[in-house]
């Protein structure tokens, strides 16, 4: 891979991802494999003014080793100095960067319990620090870069190096970060969101009706005061960011008592080292009444079963077919490109900054109003070439805005 184009992706997730100002604490999660990326972001963070840079370095075979060998008790364990690391960094105002590239089989056939528990004993210490992610508080961005066996997954009957070389060309395209200035690229991209998300702001549709020819039948009502978002966001001073690049969704918060129907997904969805296939649900007053998949149904269980909340749904976001992912036909086994390739549903917790005033409210007013609380956050896709969506107004009025995969605005 030609270095300039990687030094442009450092610099485009430094400096239009996180937006990192003079003077702030940027924390960096990277996989040991990724150290010479890693170390072309820390350096793009130091020219951008950083006062610190610190490295998580992160190794997926240790911890597919721990999940193996490890003593049972201690997935029942968080330990208190990375609650207070994680503190002493959000007190500073740290910007996060997540290099993203791990092999979506790295976990495959570890105990699914330990899986379960751990997450849910290092959510439930680390609730403060979501809460300040969800809700804007701080900045944060992840992009992906390509590891060994993620691109003998995506392409497996190229060579290893044929692999690597193809999803090199196929992220970048996906990030819009293959051009002359991907930064000024990303500006462009952020302005074509505005239309559909006045259109969707200004109709305040109290459900929408979506159906697709998988077999898709869902009414989906959405929160009294949801927003619409998507294209960027914005921390709470003011300073544009981009948390996931690519980014081609606009998405919202659903009422978590009013989703009704039968959702079929359309896609694998990759979870903690499972790949959970031809799975569906079925809702009833906004909670998952029945479920089955037919390869790792345990592993969609954990993650319908983590919480209350987990049987629910928290973002309701739309993709057009015709975005750069969604016309490469491709399953990447990440959600962070998957989601942008198709219309989607995520189980769980819902974003504050989706409803007016979200991030003002305590957890009991946030569900009060409609909002969704859980421990997790998963999106899994349901998206098809034929998906139709009609928004019904709260007068019973209805208005079709997105059909045969692409919005008709």
């Amino acid at each position: 891979m030609d270095i300039r184009k990687l030094e442009k992706y450092a610099e485009l997730l430094v400096r239009s991802g996180g937006n990192v100002q003079k003077g702030q604490l940027v924390i960096i999660s990277c996989a040991v494999d990724d150290a010479v990326f890693g170390r072309m972001v820390q350096s793009a963070a130091y020219d951008a003014g950083a006062s610190e840079v610190r490295m998580d370095w992160l190794d997926d075979q240790c911890l597919r080793t721990t999940y193996l060998r490890a003593n049972d008790e201690i997935f029942d364990m968080f330990p208190q100095w990375r609650v207070e690391k994680l503190k002493e960094q959000d007190d500073r105002g740290a910007v996060y960067l997540h290099i993203r590239s791990s092999d979506p089989d790295v976990l495959a056939g570890v105990d699914a319990d330990r899986m379960k528990r751990s997450t849910k004993v290092s959510r439930e210490a680390t609730k403060e620090h979501m809460r300040l992610t969800m809700g804007s508080f701080l900045r944060w961005s992840i992009i992906a870069t390509p590891s060994p066996a993620w691109a003998k997954k995506v392409f497996p009957k190229l060579s290893e190096e044929d692999a690597v070389e193809k999803m090199w060309e196929y992220l970048l395209k996906g990030a819009r970060a293959n051009g002359e200035n991907p930064i000024a690229d990303w500006e462009k991209h952020k302005k074509s969101f505005d239309e559909r998300l006045n259109y969707l702001n200004e109709k305040k549709f109290d459900a929408l009706r979506i159906t697709t020819g998988l077999g898709t039948n869902l009414v989906l009502g959405l929160a009294k005061k949801h927003i619409w978002e998507g294209g960027g966001d914005a921390d709470k001073s003011g300073v544009p960011f981009f948390p996931n690049m690519p980014t081609e969704e606009i998405y919202t918060m659903p009422d978590r008592l009013r989703a009704d129907g039968r959702v079929v997904a359309s896609m694998p969805l990759s979870y903690q080292g499972n790949l959970i296939e031809n799975f569906e649900m079925t809702f009833k007053d906004g909670k998952v009444e029945k479920y089955s998949a037919e390869k790792n149904e345990s592993t969609l269980a954990n993650i319908i079963e983590m919480d209350e909340g987990g049987s629910r749904l928290g973002e309701i976001a739309i993709v057009s077919n015709t975005s750069p992912i969604g016309q490469m036909n491709t399953l990447f086994y990440n959600t962070l490109f998957d989601e942008n390739a198709s219309s989607h549903l995520a189980l769980g917790k819902a974003y504050p900054k989706n409803m007016e005033s979200g991030d003002r409210l305590s957890t009991e007013e946030f569900i009060a109003a409609g909002g969704n609380d859980s421990l997790i956050h998963v999106d899994f896709m349901f998206g098809t070439s034929d998906m139709c969506i009609t928004g019904i107004c709260i007068d019973g009025s209805e208005n079709e805005f997105y059909k045969n995969g692409d919005f008709i605005l």
